[in-house]
């Protein structure tokens, strides 16, 4: 029986990777044509207490290669107690900007950043909405990267890579990899006609979709997901005009936590939102990894008091490990991180006994998001 059970599970477990690694394929990479910029954008960086951070973005900002008068930058404070406030108004006094705001967060609902964010949209002179977070660096060609594409698409709601600025330590690597991992699948779901994934960091869409979406209505008694909630009603009602910038100029750069407790945290906020995903592959998706990474801990444990032989153990845990390795390092080519491949054995092993611990304590376990403890 046990035996059995273990290849259904590993079967569709392959079929999901090997499907998300043919959907890859299938998304193109969008190459930049320097064409003449002509959209307008609205910036849009909800933030608290990140006076370490917002120095690297802001310098980001100053290297864009996109003209002015195109784009403004509105930052929303949500409460911050540090010297957030005063680093950005230092920012925008020594370059004499007039493009950048910034706003208090008015709080309306149990979720800030989706409070802070419509704030902002209410009062943005452009068409188009991007947001990104405040410990985030942006490519010098990030804004031309998504104008070419909506010139040369139907975009109404563009997803955009996202990944890890590391240093060499095995946490950090970790995280690296599993960003690496879900932007692969992320990348495969469009592929497939199946997005399920995206991230804040890097999201765009029109003002006139995100009203008649009626913006972040029917989700804002969950603290985040303001990117995922917002895609899973553009797909309904227009899937068509929900694409992926696959682009290198696009690739936006965030810090990974620094500790263990810090990433247990940051997972048990995004477990704590799966079940009220309205996509439904997305949550098969994602019962399908689950129930895999728990039939390597199963197996680990069965074998260790000799009921499953370790034969069967080894022929599972290779044939996860292939199929693992096959679309990261796809997404390691297109990130240039084929560097952090090197600690992909050591991850692989940690990984199953991770997210199984992280499934079980999101059942039970509150969590804290910037500093604001939020119950289940």
């Amino acid at each position: 029986m046990i035996i059995i059970l273990s290849i259904i599970i590993t079967l569709f477990y392959l079929i999901l990777i090997f499907g998300f690694i043919f959907g890859y394929d299938k998304i193109k990479e969008f190459h930049l044509q320097n064409i003449s910029s002509i959209t307008c954008f609205s910036v849009i960086v909800p933030f608290r207490n990140e006076a370490k951070n917002l120095p690297e973005l802001l310098e980001s900002f100053s290297k864009l290669h996109y003209p002015k008068h195109l784009y403004e930058i509105i930052f929303v404070d949500d409460e911050s107690s540090d010297n957030s406030l005063g680093i950005i108004n230092s920012f925008i006094a020594s370059l004499k900007l007039n493009n950048v705001n910034i706003i208090k967060n008015e709080r309306l609902t149990h979720a800030p950043k989706k409070d802070a964010i419509t704030k902002a949209i209410s009062l943005a002179k452009n068409d188009w909405i991007i947001t990104t977070d405040a410990d985030c660096i942006l490519p010098k060609q990030w804004l031309n990267s998504f104008d070419e594409f909506i010139q040369k698409t139907n975009a109404k709601c563009i997803v955009a890579p996202v990944i890890y600025k590391i240093n060499n330590i095995l946490l950090e690597k970790f995280q690296l990899l599993s960003i690496l991992s879900l932007q692969g699948s992320t990348i495969g779901g469009f592929g497939i006609g199946k997005p399920f994934l995206c991230n804040g960091a890097n999201l765009a869409y029109t003002k006139k979709l995100f009203f008649n979406l009626d913006g972040f209505k029917g989700n804002s008694n969950i603290a985040s997901g303001d990117d995922i909630f917002l895609m899973e009603k553009a797909i309904r009602n227009c899937k068509n005009n929900v694409q992926y910038l696959k682009c290198r100029e696009a690739i936006v750069t965030t810090k990974p936590e620094k500790s263990w407790p810090s990433l247990i945290s940051q997972n048990l906020r995004w477990a704590a939102k799966i079940n009220t995903y309205s996509n439904v592959f997305g949550k098969l998706t994602g019962f399908i990894v689950l129930i895999m990474n728990a039939l390597i801990v199963a197996l680990f444990v069965l074998c260790f008091f000799k009921i499953v032989s370790l034969k069967t153990f080894i022929c599972v845990l290779i044939i996860k490990f292939s199929a693992d390795f096959i679309i990261i390092f796809k997404t390691s080519i297109f990130f240039k991180q084929k560097g952090v491949l090197k600690s992909f054995p050591l991850s692989f092993f940690i990984y199953p006994f991770f997210s199984v611990y992280i499934a079980f304590m999101s059942v039970f376990k509150d969590y804290k998001w910037k500093g604001r403890t939020y119950k289940k």
